[in-house]
């Protein structure tokens, strides 16, 4: 069951986890939030990857930051360089200080963005390339700020349904998210046949030119389906065999389990009043450390 290729991630315990205010489609502030199973369903999460045979680190929770625990919108982490998050929301600013120290004090380069970003939430990397959201959180001019940190092409997406307001909650990077070099001829170098990069996404998140970018770059992906979608099955963390997923996406588990991938279904029911699946609670941590710590 192990993974062949084992990665590190960042998590945050939803200790304080609850809806205090609505910033996005999902949040209603009259629905009580049952905070315990919250933190038990986050558990189970966290213990999936370690079953799996992934790394997992934590960072303290800080009280009056209940979105903490979408660690993915924390930071971008690719070839060990750090981009901080600068929220849109003045309820999640403290959020980005937090990681980037975080992020420091274990040896991370960092660097404090400039621009307007919410991490991973809207910068996917697939292969040698980033795909970065834009629309409702990200501003354009963080795409070329990170294209600059990074030295990588940033391929921009506008999402124009506000329930999919981050670029993952409406795609998954599901091969090709370390960040490594694509092989020449497009082949997986330990597989034969599967493309380096593979992803999944539901075209009418996407701008119409988005999605002729989408077909262009990805013409064999896994296009899902509405009813998989709007239970955000698509906020789905992939180690290339395995992913991670919410099991209420059923025949997005069948396609996935169809093209060769284990699905695993995790319920974060709890953590979905906040807007947020598997993917939003784990930031993926890409490169070494200063001083070639892994």
């Amino acid at each position: 069951m192990h993974a062949d290729h084992p990665r590190r991630y960042l998590m945050c315990r939803p200790t304080y986890f609850t809806v205090s205010y609505e910033i996005n489609p999902w949040m209603d502030r009259s629905r009580p939030v049952d905070t315990p199973l919250a933190v038990a369903q986050w558990e189970r999460l966290r213990d999936t990857y370690r079953d799996l045979g992934h790394t997992v680190e934590t960072i303290d929770p800080v009280p009056g930051l209940p979105d903490m625990v979408y660690a993915a919108n924390g930071a971008t982490v690719v070839d060990g360089l750090v981009y901080s998050a600068r929220f849109l929301h003045p309820e999640r600013a403290a959020e980005g200080p937090a990681y980037l120290k975080w992020f420091a004090d274990h040896g991370f380069v960092t660097h404090l963005a400039e621009q307007v970003n919410e991490g991973e939430g809207d910068l996917l990397v697939a292969g040698d390339v980033v795909l970065a959201g834009t629309g409702f959180r990200t501003d354009r001019a963080a795409h070329a700020e990170a294209a600059a940190l990074w030295g990588r092409e940033v391929v921009t997406l506008e999402l124009v349904d506000p329930r999919f307001y981050h670029l993952d909650t409406a795609l998954t990077v599901l091969r090709g998210n370390q960040g490594g070099p694509v092989p020449d001829g497009g082949a997986h170098p330990a597989l034969v046949g599967p493309p380096a990069v593979d992803v999944t996404y539901y075209p009418d998140a996407f701008s119409p030119a988005a999605q002729e970018i989408l077909r262009e770059r990805f013409p064999d992906a896994l296009l899902a389906t509405e009813e998989d979608a709007v239970v955000l099955g698509l906020n789905a963390v992939s180690d290339g065999t395995h992913v991670v997923h919410n099991p209420r996406a059923e025949h997005l588990a069948g396609a996935l389990r169809e093209r060769g991938y284990e699905p695993l279904g995790v319920d974060t029911s709890e953590l979905l009043r906040g807007g947020g699946g598997a993917k939003c609670c784990t930031l993926e941590m890409r490169g070494l450390r200063a001083g070639g710590a892994a």
